[in-house]
């Protein structure tokens, strides 16, 4: 280990271990790359905890653009990340994810959003009431005025394997990892000039990249810094179904997709389980060790909205429970990526909301193209960038879910 590296990554799951990952690969970069990580387990990492799941199906054109590459980045994964004789391999189910509408408000966002998904090529479609229970026969769609749906590029995967997938070959390309925490970022101007470790080391950074997920904010402040990100807990179930509906779609072979209920109640097939979750009635700040699921989301607010969309759903038992934060943006709920506007050598990649392991791929491909050429080169995410918090200016994405 040195005591001065090009670039000090603070945080080393998966948003951190793709911007190392595409900084060791791309050839016109030649420096030196030191990812922190405090936890080496990921225990309570969001990449760990989350649904992992990919969507195409955005308002904004940027976020359906940052989802298709993720999607070729997955479908190309094994070889991407070949290290030696180890292919991993993701276990991506193409189950897509399907919207329902029943209000005259939504149907008009369903529109809207299909339209710009379409301009950007997402293989998406639309089903009026009919057609939904044609192709989801054990749907109740009595009040479903619209459903959308994705018929490519959308499904689930291996969560810790896209971690471990960028996190390795990082490794095999030269990055180095420490288990280690930042405790304090020296500033001189308007430069960053190294981190302090809690081992009591100083480590020379010239490019300090903050990928610290739910605790973004606290990496920003030792920098003299604001984000308007903070821990917002989610709570995820799985169940199991007495009359299981999965195999009786009427397309994609069988497989039912991730449904969005009207209601916000989320659903897809976990295996020969489920997994669930739901927004949640009250939304505040989480403490950062807190990790208690809210137990009584399931029966209050997840079992009544199934048991309603589908008989197949009434008789259902948890079998499992757990919770997570998002790294959720106060501001628009959505990434910010990009350099301090003065601090020019502090990169934010912050801010997911609950996208973060959609979103990796591009983000650490954006961000390392920022740090090699000083602009983007790919997909240019000039808009999602730190500027419109300081103009208080949202970035507006009517699909969050």
């Amino acid at each position: 280990m040195k005591d001065t590296y090009d670039v000090v990554i603070v945080g080393g799951a998966v948003i951190g271990s793709a911007v190392a990952y595409y900084l060791s690969a791309n050839p016109d970069f030649d420096g030196s790359i030191l990812v922190i990580e405090k936890d080496p387990t990921y225990a309570k990492a969001s990449t760990s905890l989350s649904s992992s799941s990919i969507r195409t199906q955005f308002s904004n054109p940027i976020n359906v653009r940052i989802s298709q590459y993720g999607s070729e980045v997955i479908r190309n994964f094994a070889d991407m990340m070949q290290v030696e004789n180890d292919r991993p391999d993701l276990c991506f189910h193409p189950g897509g994810y399907l919207f329902l509408a029943s209000t005259p408000e939504q149907v008009q966002i369903l529109r809207e959003n299909h339209a710009v998904q379409v301009s950007c090529g997402a293989d998406v479609v639309l089903f009026n009431r009919d057609e939904l229970a044609d192709a989801f026969p054990h749907l109740n769609v009595a009040d479903i005025e619209l459903a959308s749906y994705g018929r490519s590029g959308e499904g689930w995967f291996n969560n810790t394997g896209l971690m471990y997938g960028f996190r390795n070959k990082a490794r095999s390309l030269g990055a180095e990892y420490i288990t280690d925490e930042v405790v304090g970022i020296a500033r001189e101007g308007n430069k960053v000039t190294s981190v302090a470790l809690k081992s009591g080391r100083t480590i020379g950074a010239g490019t300090i990249v903050n990928g610290s997920g739910p605790r973004a904010a606290l990496t920003a402040r030792m920098a003299g810094l604001d984000i308007p990100v903070e821990p917002r807990k989610r709570t995820l179930f799985v169940f199991d179904c007495a009359d299981t509906p999965e195999g009786t779609a009427n397309i994609n072979s069988g497989r039912l997709p991730l449904m969005i209920d009207p209601s916000g109640v989320f659903c897809r097939p976990e295996g020969r389980f489920f997994l669930s979750g739901c927004p949640p009635v009250e939304d505040p700040i989480s403490d950062w060790d807190d990790f208690e699921p809210r137990y009584e989301e399931f029966e209050n607010i997840i079992w009544p909205a199934l048991a309603e969309r589908s008989p197949r759903f009434e008789a259902i038992k948890v079998v499992n429970q757990w919770a997570g934060h998002y790294d959720f943006n106060t501001l628009d709920h959505n990434l910010i990526v990009g350099r301090h506007p003065e601090v020019r050598n502090f990169i934010f990649a912050n801010g997911f909301s609950g996208h973060g392991l959609q979103q990796g791929p591009a983000t650490g491909r954006g961000v390392s193209e920022l740090i090699i050429y000083d602009e983007y080169r790919s997909l240019d995410l000039t808009e999602v960038g730190f500027e419109r918090v300081i103009q208080n200016r949202p970035f507006l994405e009517k699909a969050v879910i």
